[in-house]
């Protein structure tokens, strides 16, 4: 017998709501604030980003203090802007399709679409409410959330979290359609909704036997996406490779880098790495919705990074950064995300 989907949702807390995961372990974070003397401490973890990157920055005004050897074609779009104009920007760096297009400010996958042709970007243009992102789509087949973290004080950091991301897809037996097969996936059935409206007709389909079928191109928990704890990864060597790529980023300490990489030799290697974001002072270590950590392991390295996070916020209000006033998280908060649902 099939555990109906609102039980499901709560057998496992890599399916909770965020709020609710969260909400055991806010006294540790108020216990932060008080010895940190503000409830927007972190905001100085990052002086080079807006709020540190806890909330409204821009991904664009971001990814332009990483050296471009590391980062896919892209180009900034504001709603206004006339179509054929945006054709042309395309051309001038030769970005072809498909291609990533995501909002300039937006969390847990909100909008992030896979464009396949004019048609597609068309739609989306005219749907977006504010500025976006066309972003070149890398096709390779590793995709990692890296947590790179560094005192002000010192010149070398150390990589705490290392995230493999497995995307949503089926697997045929020669008999079961992709609806089937969907339904018989714990992780699958959270967004049979959505992948039906994609999909249509075709989930009627059926897949041979071996046959994998991608559902969803984009590497976000929120999306289905499987968190594979890699943190067996992390050596001197892959902290080195990432201290020559955060050194030259100005007031950068703390922050998770989704990115691609053609193979973990590569990566070792410091080549063929391309940055499609770089998340500031909210930044999660990703590894902890592995589905086999244990709840308590998972708040255990969640509060070890809070503390990091503390640290070095405290380094950077030693050296004469200020926290903002907790209002203005407020305020970015409803302008972000209230006002735009």
């Amino acid at each position: 017998m099939r555990v109906p989907l609102f039980i499901a949702k709560f057998s496992r807390y890599e399916y909770w709501p965020w709020w609710l995961f969260y909400l055991p372990v806010l006294p540790y974070w108020l216990y932060l604030a008080v010895k940190n003397k503000s409830l927007a401490y972190f905001t100085v973890a990052n002086p080079g980003i807006e709020l540190g990157g806890f909330y409204g920055e821009s991904k664009t005004e971001i990814l332009s203090l990483i050296d471009k050897q590391y980062l896919p074609k892209a180009i900034s779009i504001d709603n206004s802007n006339n179509f054929s104009d945006i054709l042309a920007r395309m051309k001038e760096i030769d970005l072809t399709y498909p291609v990533i297009a995501k909002p300039d400010v937006g969390e847990r996958g909100n909008q992030v679409t896979l464009i396949h042709n004019q048609h597609e970007l068309i739609l989306y243009h005219v749907k977006s409410k504010s500025k976006y992102i066309i972003q070149e789509y890398i096709d390779y087949e590793i995709e990692l959330g890296v947590l790179y973290s560094r005192m002000p004080d010192l010149q070398k950091g150390k990589l705490t979290s290392i995230t493999l991301k497995e995307f949503l897809s089926v697997m045929g037996d020669g008999k079961s359609t992709i609806l089937e097969l969907m339904q018989k996936s714990l992780r699958a059935r959270f967004q049979i909704d959505r992948i039906s409206l994609e999909l249509d007709d075709e989930m009627n389909n059926i897949l041979k036997e071996g046959e994998v079928k991608l559902l969803e191109p984009i590497g976000n928990h929120c999306r289905g996406t499987k968190f594979i704890d890699n943190n067996f990864l992390i050596s001197e060597k892959l902290n080195e490779v990432f201290d020559e790529i955060c050194l030259p980023i100005k007031g950068f300490y703390y922050g998770r880098f989704d990115l691609k990489v053609k193979s973990i030799e590569d990566l070792y290697q410091g080549k063929n790495i391309r940055i499609m974001e770089l998340n500031g002072a909210s930044s999660e270590p990703g590894h902890i919705y592995d589905p086999s950590l244990t709840l308590n392991k998972a708040y255990k390295d969640l509060l070890s990074h809070w503390k990091r996070l503390a640290d070095i916020s405290k380094g950077n209000m030693k050296l004469g950064f200020k926290p903002v006033s907790f209002l203005l998280i407020i305020k970015s908060y409803w302008k972000f995300v209230v006002l735009k649902k």
